[in-house]
């Protein structure tokens, strides 16, 4: 199968064709992080690869984490030193590998009376988590008196506060980060569809293998059907389902747990540097400063019900404002401070008897007689290590079967799409860069703080975005016009974005961050989408309606 498949939107019809017509090594089922680290990772080993999501890639779990790629420090608390170490050396790799979208940031733990964590256990746990992690000696953890946490961050200035620690963890764009290790996949040749809904599966009729899967293109409405050796089922919170589906639910299950995140303008809430904080009920919460907002969480609660549509409750809300208010309480946050929120869920494994928050997050693999693979639980941190553990099963079965050998797993060292920097991407060197790469495009009259987002957002890739920008500046001599339409264009043609609830919630994550801006931009972005894509007037309105759906879902919580 031939290199560098189209990872473009236009270009539905030829992809579709492409699944129809081959028989592949492996099928994945999910586009999550999980499923497009697997991609990578068979694809680069040199096995043809089919990938399908039912919805647009990162729109489930993938894109509503609390956007860290970090170290398990709490994994301390149940001993699991195991995944502590894992997952502090492969944050290492993901931020080295995708710089651009996995940034160091500097996280202050305040140590509160009758917390979950004292002076002396925090200082431990800390320097058993740096020597566990193989963290850099300049990230290492620093203990902090009280009137140093205060100086660092004045807002934590509640009167049960005892001192603090310094510590590094790593932020990212959770949905980004995906796109871009399947923008990689598709560039070694796997064949890669969202809105493709798995149906059914197929099996031989001697056996009871399965074989294949039929699909429905949710744009369309067409089946058709997709032949595969193996088949994994990486659809995180539906694993069960599928496993169901498949005849093979035995033995463990999913456990849904729901996490939801609050953002508050900075204005507001002038916090000057992330905290991890103890609520008092045995949780910590997070509290991470992004441009001119901060978003704080995350709950830790069993769900039951929309696994698409995971509901935000006021009460989910008013829970993480009183958690602020009690280390910041002279911040006095309500919920009318609150400009929007998002909720996630996290398929982890049930244990009986244990709380949302005591259950393992730790990936566990099933495989059934039929030879369905499935994967659920784990982290985002460690999404290479869960495909490195699934291409391997599917190896060994080709190897059985068809004495095929593969090479070693390649994703240790492999910059994904718009990380492949021509330096060691440090902080100094990433902000010279930007630097440079801002006086090329400032002809436009974008402003350089716009323009950083931007580089942020799509790292080497933003060189595509900002000739884009240049035709569409001469075009309409109107900047943040020329720049829609720029990132749009490249989103299309290169990120396989379908509609304006794609653009606006996973490719650029205005609605998590920028909320306000696409209320300006709406229009404008249906109007050029439309004319990209020949829509109809209906067509055109549909898609505005279900971005308004998704606005309305993030700002009107239920009782």
């Amino acid at each position: 199968m031939a290199k560098l498949n189209s990872f473009s939107a236009k270009k539905r019809e030829e992809t579709i064709e492409q699944l129809k017509a081959n028989k592949f090594d492996l099928l994945i089922i999910g586009g999550g992080i999980t499923g497009a680290g697997i991609a990578l990772d068979a694809a680069s080993r040199g096995m043809s690869v089919a990938l399908v999501e039912m919805q647009d890639f990162a729109a489930g779990t993938s894109s509503r984490s609390t956007k860290l790629v970090h170290g398990g420090l709490r994994y301390l608390e149940h001993l699991e030193l195991g995944i502590v170490r894992e997952v502090g050396h492969e944050r290492e790799i993901v931020h080295t590998n995708a710089a651009h979208i996995v940034i160091p940031e500097k996280m202050v733990l305040p140590i509160i009376e009758n917390g979950s964590l004292g002076q002396f256990t925090t200082s431990i746990a800390l320097y058993v988590y740096d020597y566990l992690a193989g963290v850099k000696k300049d990230e290492q953890r620093q203990m902090l008196t009280r009137e140093e946490t205060i100086a660092k961050i004045p807002l934590v200035d509640s009167p049960i506060l005892k001192a603090g620690a310094l510590y590094y963890e790593y932020k990212t764009d959770d949905s980004r980060l995906t796109v871009e290790v399947l923008k990689k996949a598709a560039e070694y040749g796997a064949v890669i569809l969202n809105y493709s809904e798995v149906s059914s599966f197929i099996y031989k009729k001697s056996k009871f293998k399965v074989k294949g899967v039929n699909i429905t293109d949710k744009k369309d409405g067409q089946t058709y059907k997709i032949s595969a050796k193996n088949i994994v089922n990486a659809t995180g919170p539906w694993v069960d389902k599928l496993r169901a589906a498949n005849h093979s639910l035995e033995g463990k299950r999913i456990h849904h747990t729901k996490g939801i995140h609050i953002v508050i303008n900075k204005k507001r809430f002038n916090l000057n540097h992330a905290i991890y904080f103890d609520t008092g009920d045995q949780r910590m919460v997070f509290a991470i400063p992004r441009q001119d907002i901060v978003y704080i969480g995350t709950t830790d609660t069993d769900y039951y019900d929309d696994l698409i549509n995971p509901t935000i409750t006021n009460k989910d809300v008013q829970y993480v404002l009183d958690a602020v208010n009690k280390i910041a309480p002279t911040a006095k946050l309500e919920m009318k401070d609150v400009k929007s929120a998002w909720a996630g869920l996290r398929p982890l494994i049930h244990e009986e008897g244990k709380a949302p928050s005591e259950l393992s997050r730790k990936d566990e693999i099933f495989k059934s007689q039929s030879g369905l693979i499935s994967i659920a639980g784990g982290k985002l941190t460690g999404y290479r290590i869960m495909a490195k553990d699934i291409v391997k099963i599917v190896a060994k079965r080709l190897h059985y079967k068809e004495d095929r050998d593969f090479i070693k797993c390649q994703t240790r060292n492999m910059r994904l799409s718009g990380g492949e920097f021509p330096f060691y991407p440090t902080q100094m060197k990433l902000t010279e860069y930007a630097d440079s790469k801002y006086d090329e495009a400032k002809q436009t009259g974008i402003n350089s703080g716009e323009f950083k987002k931007l580089f942020y957002r799509y790292g080497m890739n933003i060189d595509t975005v900002t000739n884009l920008a240049y035709d569409y500046y001469n075009e309409t001599k109107n900047v943040e016009s020329a720049w829609l339409r720029a990132q749009i264009d490249y989103c299309i043609n290169n990120e396989m974005t379908t509609s304006l609830t794609d653009f606006f919630i996973r490719r650029t994550g205005m609605i998590f961050f920028y909320i306000d801006d696409i209320y300006k931009q709406i229009d404008e972005a249906a109007l050029f989408m439309s004319e990209k894509f020949n829509w109809t007037e209906a067509q055109k309105q549909q898609s505005i309606n279900e971005l308004n759906k998704e606005l309305k879902h993030a700002t009107e919580f239920s009782k």
